[in-house]
């Protein structure tokens, strides 16, 4: 018998927290996740969802005197949630690196996209500068960058959305890490330029074997290259499985009201697309049971009971947390616009 391979990043009851003038809001409440070698697992969700908040605050980016962090995180076995800022100056950009979905912002405007990503790779290595500088013009013609010398000389200001998001990619992986953390990393960005972007990512998932998690709220782009799917909402995963179980036979009447707002390709042209009813939770005050269940036309009294992420048809890797029986999740009504 086969064991199952060991993840390369295991989440573990992560809960994040942040005090605000009202209270304590609960970006993230409870969450479990594995990321294996070589996959690419996509977080989706609203705005608001708590996807950002729980990728900061895998690399420590999320901490501060008003920010409250449990659970554990664990990267090959080590633990970045209770690591200490030293620790994880060691981690980040080595073992784990980020790519933020605002390149312009991220980058420094005063250094050349080549020192950048140079300098990455010098954090954690003796290499000399030279060295250095050569190794990123190589990553940046891995990445796609054309003319890769020239763009290495370029300020990130002179460089075009999708070459400034394939900086951020070499950044990346300069030191080759297990990790990559992909913060909407195609927003802002033509429909050409994304589709260059996420080829990309695939080719680094496939070349290097880097396993990603790619946080995201467009469908399209989770259709496009995920190999499993986690859905969130108000801090919680509610359904879990992978892209084709989650995309074509979602079991969370979340799920399928996201699923039920992308517009169809084909077919007749709707007046008005359905959308979810309500808006997404955003205050300190939660529900006790599912969080979902304003905002759910099935809504009754068991969901008044908090629901636990668990099999519930058959599917070992296919999760979800809706206590309803399967004839009953029907997706979000189209007559609920605007309610």
């Amino acid at each position: 018998m086969t064991s199952a391979p060991t993840p390369v990043l295991e989440v573990r009851d992560l809960r994040v927290a942040f005090d605000v003038p009202s209270g304590r809001l609960p970006a993230v409440g409870g969450v479990d996740l594995t990321l294996h070698r070589g996959e690419i697992l996509a977080l989706v969700g609203e705005s608001g969802s708590g996807k950002s908040a729980l990728a900061m605050s895998l690399v420590g980016l999320s901490r501060g005197p008003r920010t409250h962090v449990g659970g554990a995180a664990l990267l090959h076995g080590r633990d970045l949630v209770g690591a200490s800022e030293a620790e994880l100056r060691a981690v980040r950009g080595n073992e784990i690196a980020v790519v933020f979905q605002d390149a312009l912002a991220a980058l420094n405007p005063l250094h050349r996209a080549g020192a950048q990503v140079g300098e990455v790779l010098r954090a954690h290595r003796r290499v000399p500068r030279a060295a250095a500088l050569e190794r990123a013009v190589e990553l940046l013609g891995e990445v796609g960058v054309a003319a890769p010398e020239r763009a290495a000389r370029a300020y990130p200001h002179q460089l075009s959305g999708g070459m400034r998001q394939r900086v951020m990619i070499a950044m990346g992986l300069a030191n080759d890490p297990a990790v990559i953390v992909a913060d909407e990393p195609t927003t802002a960005l033509d429909v050409t330029i994304q589709a260059q972007v996420l080829s990309v990512i695939k080719e680094v998932q496939r070349e290097h074997g880097t396993a990603v998690l790619l946080i995201t709220h467009d469908l399209g782009v989770v259709a496009e290259v995920a190999d499993r799917v986690a859905v969130m909402y108000a801090g919680r995963i509610v359904e879990q499985g992978s892209r084709d179980e989650v995309l074509f036979d979602p079991q969370h009447p979340y799920t399928k009201g996201l699923l039920g707002s992308v517009p169809a390709l084909e077919g007749p042209v709707a007046d008005r697309l359905p959308a979810i009813p309500g808006a997404p939770l955003t205050g300190v005050d939660r529900p006790p049971g599912c969080a979902f269940a304003p905002r759910c036309a099935q809504a009754r009294a068991a969901c008044e009971q908090r629901p636990e992420l668990r099999q519930r048809h058959g599917r070992p890797g296919h999760l979800d947390a809706c206590v309803l029986p399967a004839d009953a999740r029907k997706a979000v009504p189209a007559k609920g616009v605007g309610a």
